[in-house]
């Protein structure tokens, strides 16, 4: 298990400067990447990604009940051939992050990911809570996912999200030491920036996320938990284009994090066209795979602040 500060154990109005400090200067935002213009003079940046998860959520949890399972069945066996058909329907290009037991459950599909033009990315090995383990487990298994969807898909991946969408005090050194270009699990800011570890720059790209912009927040159900969906498929239409305009207005980043087996229902995918629609509908827009806005953020002159306009 993961070792405790005896510092912390203590109430946190009782640490002293020196630990407050150290825990929050571990993982930083540092200089911020939004380049002065996107390729082919673009206005905006559009990256979507869909957490490819399907049966590891229970199964990471050791819950094998066939109802639970199939709930994620539903992600391989409906969501994602639906999800591909749209994207395939628009022309734009999306990150696929996928926990390695769902590649080898789903190998075929994996193949259809990069075959069709997509991104693999890693999602841990079966979803497991990285904050929760050891730091030479997280390594073995971050790496096992690693070689996995390379063998899988024959590409190596370049990108990883955390399952848990968060780092324990060696995922950094973890995602550093095997060679990852960038992260998407943090959420300091609205755009790219590279990622500081004790104030240091790290040449490590972070393309933040946030629950605001996550389909499984608003939509996710649990039959014996508190869990309930309390939105309309439009309310949520609603919140995501108007993150997209906002960041149109700035000449920003609009990414989209999405779950084959929440997206994927008929209801809900009718609100990604939607989108798409809306988003199609704006002129300079650059469709970027998460690897491609990495690459793209690394190697450009940073850009001067763009004032975004409220009407």
């Amino acid at each position: 298990m993961p070792t405790t500060d005896p510092e912390t154990t203590t109430p946190s109005w009782q640490w002293p400067e020196t630990t407050w400090r150290r825990h929050v200067d571990a993982v930083r935002a540092g200089r911020p990447l939004r380049p002065e213009r996107w390729p082919d003079g673009a206005r905006v940046a559009v990256a979507l990604s869909f957490d490819s998860d399907h049966e590891t959520i229970p199964l990471r949890d050791g819950q094998t009940s066939p109802g639970l399972l199939a709930q994620g069945e539903y992600g391989a066996r409906v969501g994602a051939p639906r999800v591909l058909a749209l994207l395939a329907r628009f022309g734009v290009p999306a990150t696929f992050f996928m926990p390695a037991v769902s590649a080898l459950l789903h190998p075929e599909e994996a193949r259809a990911y990069t075959r069709d033009g997509h991104e693999i990315a890693v999602h841990g090995w079966i979803h497991e809570r990285n904050t929760l383990l050891a730091a030479e487990d997280e390594k073995e298994l971050v790496g096992r996912a690693l070689e996995t969807l390379t063998e899988i898909t024959g590409e190596r991946p370049t990108g990883i999200r955390t399952p848990s969408w968060d780092f324990s005090d060696s995922t950094l050194d973890t995602i550093l030491d095997l060679g990852f270009a960038y992260d998407s699990s943090l959420m300091a800011d609205d755009e790219p920036y590279e990622i500081l570890a004790g104030g240091r720059p790290t040449g490590l790209v972070e393309i933040p996320v946030d629950w605001i912009r996550d389909d499984a927040p608003y939509f996710t159900m649990d039959r014996y938990g508190a869990v309930r969906p309390h939105s309309r498929p439009r309310d949520v239409l609603e919140i995501w284009r108007d993150e997209f305009d906002a960041a149109y207005r700035s000449g920003g980043v609009f990414q989209l994090t999405l779950h084959p087996h929440v997206i994927g229902h008929r209801s809900r995918l009718t609100v990604l066209r939607e989108l798409l629609d809306h988003i199609c509908a704006h002129p300079g827009v650059w469709y970027a795979t998460h690897a491609d806005l990495a690459r793209a953020v690394r190697t450009a002159p940073p850009a001067h602040e763009i004032p975004e306009h409220t009407s």
